[in-house]
């Protein structure tokens, strides 16, 4: 296909025209007397939202060049959604201020590298500035008094500062829909940790580039799956029982695997997400010591001898719900049993006693009192519904706003 190509101040106008088309249809929501935006999806209801990058996601030009500049618009506000989880609006404002005023001085003859180390000057005199001024949330009133701010509802802020207050300011807190009227949560057995699927091609959600599971059974190993056969026999063993899904934690999954589960994905056959195991060398391993015990699996492992040609079906977790996105994955409503997870933050407390003897191992210490929050804090669960699907999706992604 022939490419199009422009150069000096005709691409940098065609970029600002996609900059600016972004910018001006966001930017009407910024602050308290911000306006809705009404997003067409070509299918089902329309969504109402305010919430910058979802309607950033939305936005795609015919003129190509023009499309390049929305696109960096879109990094813009997705990047600053991971990063923060909130102000995606003020950042796409702030990023077309900057574009606007550096394309200005380029045109005034000012050299391109200059302005580029001014701006950064100025951003860490900014950031520092900002520090400064910051105010930490500390109570559970501040936490109320944001959640209000930014859902726009003092019941909607009040049971987001009751679900926090729960599960503690690290916990981990997710939103789903419901079939019932109203809002309202509860914590359950589960965990996070920062690995997510291995392959893009896995996900269920190309909008929130996610893969979700439901009532999946969880195979947990230390090992590498590369060729199929090591994993066909268990997959034969699942589909004799109807069922068609499987969620692999593991080393890695590669080579032959890989490929298979891919095709059987787009196929609409056997469904396989697989996701990389968190930590390195022997912490890995007693990582996903503590994910069986939330899921109540048994790691496959030659130090326990158990082979994945052999395994049944009972060596396997099951989850509720299984989130992952590209470096995170969350369980929801692990079935492992509460006296196994109690025993875990037992032996967990007892590890830590041994390690805090030694100054060196303070890193140790450290890592040790993460695993036994993750385990003992669990998973708080907000579900949310509502008299129509368009009102559903709005609140949905004002409580996702405020968590």
């Amino acid at each position: 296909m022939a490419k199009q190509i422009l150069f000096s101040e005709d691409a940098r106008k065609a970029l600002k025209r996609g900059v600016d088309l972004v910018a001006d249809v966001v930017k009407v929501t910024i602050g308290p007397k911000g306006r809705n935006v009404v997003l067409d999806k070509g299918y089902g209801a329309p969504t109402i939202t305010n919430d910058g990058v979802s309607i950033a996601k939305e936005i795609t030009l015919k003129d190509k060049f023009e499309n390049m500049g929305a696109e960096i618009m879109k990094e813009v506000a997705t990047k600053t959604n991971d990063v923060a989880g909130d102000g995606t609006t003020t950042s796409v404002i702030l990023a077309q201020a900057i574009i606007s005023e550096g394309m200005k001085h380029t045109n005034m003859g000012l050299g391109v590298m200059g302005i580029r180390s001014g701006i950064e000057s100025a951003t860490s005199d900014v950031v520092k500035a900002l520090k400064e001024m910051s105010k930490p949330i500390k109570t559970k009133d501040e936490i109320r008094q944001v959640a209000v701010v930014s859902s726009e509802s003092e019941e909607i802020g009040k049971i987001i500062a009751d679900t926090i207050d729960k599960v503690g300011k690290d916990g981990v807190v997710t939103v789903e829909e419901s079939q019932a009227f109203g809002v309202d949560s509860e914590v359950v057995e589960g965990l996070e940790f920062d690995k997510g699927y291995i392959s893009p091609y896995m996900i269920t959600n190309a909008e929130r580039m996610e893969a979700e599971y439901k009532d999946v059974p969880v195979l947990v190993t230390d090992k590498k799956i590369s060729a199929i056969k090591d994993i066909l026999p268990l997959l034969e063993k699942i589909a004799a029982t109807g069922k068609k899904d499987l969620v692999i934690i593991a080393d890695d999954v590669d080579g032959e695997a890989l490929t298979t589960f891919v095709i059987n994905k787009l196929r609409g056959g056997f469904n396989v997400l697989a996701i990389k195991a968190p930590g390195y060398g022997d912490k890995k391993k007693e990582q996903l010591a503590d994910i069986a015990t939330v899921l109540g699996a048994q790691v496959v492992s030659d130090d326990l001898g158990l082979k994945l040609e052999t395994i049944e079906i009972d060596v396997l977790g099951r989850a509720t719900r299984i989130i992952s996105k590209k470096d995170s994955t969350v369980i929801i409503g692990g079935k492992g049993k509460k006296s196994d997870i109690d025993a875990r933050v037992r032996e967990l407390k007892k590890q830590k006693e041994n390690t805090t003897l030694k100054v060196a191992n303070k890193y140790d210490s450290e890592k040790i009192d993460e695993r036994i929050a993750k385990l003992s804090g669990g998973v708080a669960v907000i579900r949310v519904g509502a008299a129509t699907e368009t009102e559903m999706k709005y609140l949905k992604l004002k409580i996702e706003d405020a968590v």
